[in-house]
C-alpha cells in the first residue's frame, strides 16, 4: 500500500562516501501513514514512506534503524544500497523506538516467524514502551521467540554504542495512549543530531526541559524536527487544536531571526499526506528554502564525522 515505484525510483542514493564513518540516511520523511494514504489515494503528489533514520557506523561495520515502519522492507532495501549489510542475517544492530504510534513500531513485526526470522536484535526501549512490546500480542511473541531483544533505557540515560558514539533519548510531550513519547539525541565526538518526529508543541516541551527551541537549535549540528502540518486549516472539517503539532509555517516565523547557519541545520520530518511541503516543487518547499530551512526528503544523507 505505501510502497509504489514512484517512491523508489526518486529515493535512489547517491554514491557512498567513503570518507564518512558515520552516516546519518533519511529512509523515510512523511507521517505515520505515509502518502498516498488510505482513503485518500487520488491524491497527487510526491509520494512519502513513514519517518525513519538509518545510522551508519562504518568504523565497527554497524548499522541501527530509528523508528521500524510498516515500510521497513522499503527502507532497509535503501540502507543496503548505501551500506551493503554481511552475509548472514539483517545487518540491523539496533532499533531505537520513539513510541507506540503505527509508523514508529509496527516493522517490529517484520522481524518475526512469517517474514526475517529474525534472531535477537536489539530493540531499544523507554520502560512503558518496552512493557507494552512485552506484554502484548504480536510483540510478545517476538520476545518469546527471540526474534528482538529489548533494551531497557532510562529517560536521559546515555546509550554508549561504540567509544564516545552513542544516543541519548529525551521526553516528548504527545499523546501517549501506550507508551511514552521521546526524541533522540546522536552523539558522535564529530557532529551531533536530534530526531524529534513527534510533538504536541514547543510551548509544553519548553516548559518541561526549560530550554528555549532557540537554545536547542543552537546546541545541536543538525535537527528533524516535526512537520506534521504546514498550517491551521489544513484538514478540512477537522478541529486541528485537538491535533497540536507545531506548524512548520509558525516555526519559521519563530525562528526567522535566528543565524542563517541555524537555520539551515533544521529538517522538517514527518511530513502529513495534507502537507504541501511534501511536494518538492510546491510554493511552500519554495519557501522553506528561501527561508534557509530545509525538508527531509527520502534518500538525504549527512555524515557525522
Amino acid at each position: 500500500m505505501i510502497l509504489t515505484a514512484l517512491a523508489l525510483a526518486s529515493a535512489a542514493p547517491a554514491a557512498p562516501d567513503k570518507q564518512c564513518q558515520r552516516e546519518l540516511v533519511v529512509l523515510g520523511a512523511g507521517q505515520d501513514a505515509g502518502a498516498p494514504q488510505i482513503g485518500h489515494t487520488s491524491h497527487t503528489g510526491a509520494p512519502l514512506l513513514p519517518s525513519a533514520l538509518g545510522l551508519i557506523d562504518r568504523e565497527n561495520g554497524q548499522r541501527y534503524l530509528f523508528d521500524a515502519t510498516p515500510a521497513i522492507t522499503e527502507q532497509l532495501a535503501m540502507l543496503d544500497r548505501i551500506e551493503p549489510p554481511p552475509a548472514n542475517g539483517l545487518g540491523i544492530d539496533g532499533v531505537f523506538l520513539t513510541h507506540a504510534h503505527i509508523g514508529h513500531y509496527l516493522g517490529l513485526a517484520w522481524f518475526g516467524r512469517e517474514a526475517a526470522g529474525a534472531d535477537g536484535i536489539p530493540v531499544y526501549a523507554m520502560p512503558r514502551m518496552a512493557a507494552f512490546l512485552r506484554d502484548n500480542g504480536p510483540w510478545s511473541q517476538l520476545v518469546e521467540l527471540g526474534n528482538i531483544a529489548i533494551r531497557e533505557i532510562p529517560l536521559q540515560d546515555f546509550t554508549v554504542l561504540n567509544g564516545d558514539f552513542g544516543v541519548l533519548p529525551i521526553h516528548a510531550p504527545h499523546r501517549d495512549e501506550y507508551s511514552e513519547t521521546v526524541g533522540f539525541f546522536i552523539m558522535t565526538s564529530g557532529r551531533t543530531a536530534l530526531y524529534l518526529p513527534d510533538l504536541d508543541s514547543w510551548d509544553a516541551f519548553e516548559d518541561e526541559r526549560g530550554q528555549s527551541l532557540e537554545e536547542l537549535v543552537a546546541g545541536f549540528d543538525l535537527l528533524f524536527l516535526d512537520a506534521t502540518f504546514w498550517d491551521d486549516g489544513e484538514l478540512a472539517g477537522r478541529d486541528m487544536s485537538e491535533i497540536p503539532h507545531p506548524r512548520v509555517a509558525k516555526v519559521m516565523d519563530r525562528l526567522a531571526g535566528l543565524p542563517a547557519q541555524d537555520r539551515a541545520k533544521i529538517h522538517f520530518i514527518h511530513i502529513n499526506h495534507t502537507n504541501p511541503i511534501r511536494d518538492p516543487d510546491s510554493a511552500q518547499s519554495r519557501e522553506v528554502a528561501r527561508r534557509g530551512f530545509k525538508v527531509a526528503r527520502r534518500g538525504d544523507r549527512h555524515c557525522l564525522g
